[in-house]
C-alpha cells in the first residue's frame, strides 16, 4: 500500500528515524519540525496521513491538530499523535482536539505499521466518499450544503461484546450522553446473531473475554460481509 506520509517533529533524530522506518516501507515520507511548517505543507503535499509529535516549542501537537481539524480542506486527513505522555487526560485532549489515533515513545514498530496501514486505508474510504459526493453535486443528487463529514454522531446504533458487568456499566453511562443505542452479548456466537438483523456503526470488543478469543473474533467479524466496513474498538489493559 503506498501512501504519503507528513512527519511532524522538532528533534530532527526522531524525524530521521521514523523517516527511515516508514521508507523502507516504501511510504512516501515528508517532513516539517514546526507545527506551522506542518499546517503550511499539507494543501501542498496533500498527506494521506500525519504523524505528529506532542510536545513541540510555540505551536504544539495539539493546537496543530485542532486547527487542522477546523479547516475542511485537512479535516478529513488522519492524525496519530507520537507522545511521551502516559496520562490518560493528556489523550484525552488529544481525542478531544481531532486526533485519530496514539503512539507512545518510544514507538514500537508493529504499533506504527498497523496504525499506519489502518489509517491509510480510512483515508483512501473517505477520499472516495468525497469524490462520490462532489459528483453528486454536480449532478444536483444531493444538496451544496451536505456534507458527509458533518453529519451528526448521535444517535448510533453501537455493539458491546464485553462479559464483565462493571466494563458494561461504563460503556451504558457514557454512551446514554450522547444517546447512542447499545446492544450488549458476551459471546460471539450471540454477536452473530446480532449483526445478522442490524446495521451497526461501531462494535466494541473486550480484549478480556473469558471464554472467547478476541481477535479472533475481530479477525471473523471483518471476513464478514456484513461488517467487513463496520469500525471495531477493542478495549483492554494498558499493558494489552
Amino acid at each position: 500500500m503506498t501512501a504519503r506520509i507528513l512527519v511532524v517533529d522538532d528533534i530532527m533524530p526522531n524525524v530521521k528515524l521514523l523517516e527511515a522506518k516508514l521508507g523502507s516501507e516504501y511510504y512516501d515520507v515528508v517532513t516539517a519540525t514546526s507545527g506551522q511548517e506542518a499546517l503550511d505543507k499539507i494543501p501542498k503535499v496533500r498527506p494521506d496521513l500525519v504523524l505528529l509529535d506532542v510536545m513541540m516549542p510555540g505551536m504544539d501537537g495539539f493546537e496543530v491538530c485542532e486547527r487542522m481539524k477546523r479547516d475542511p480542506a485537512m479535516s478529513h486527513i488522519p492524525v496519530v499523535m507520537v507522545t511521551a505522555l502516559t496520562e490518560s487526560e493528556d489523550k484525552v485532549r488529544g481525542l478531544e482536539a481531532g486526533a485519530d489515533d496514539f503512539l507512545s515513545k518510544p514507538v514500537n514498530d508493529v504499533a506504527l505499521m498497523s496504525r499506519v496501514r489502518s489509517l491509510v486505508r480510512l483515508k483512501m474510504t473517505v477520499d472516495e466518499w468525497r469524490a462520490r459526493e462532489n459528483t453528486a453535486t454536480q449532478f444536483g443528487v444531493v444538496d451544496n450544503g451536505t456534507n458527509l463529514l458533518e453529519e451528526s454522531f448521535d444517535d448510533a446504533n453501537i455493539l458491546v461484546i464485553e462479559d464483565r458487568e462493571f466494563e458494561l456499566e461504563k460503556f451504558n453511562v457514557v454512551l446514554a450522553e450522547d444517546n447512542h443505542n447499545l446492544d450488549i452479548c458476551d459471546k460471539g456466537v450471540d454477536a452473530f446473531k446480532f449483526v445478522k438483523d442490524k446495521q451497526y456503526e461501531l462494535i466494541v470488543i473486550s480484549l478480556d473475554l473469558k471464554q472467547e478469543d478476541s481477535l479472533r473474533l475481530c479477525s471473523q467479524l471483518k471476513t464478514n460481509q456484513k461488517t467487513r466496513s463496520t469500525p471495531i474498538l477493542m478495549t483492554g489493559e494498558p499493558d494489552d
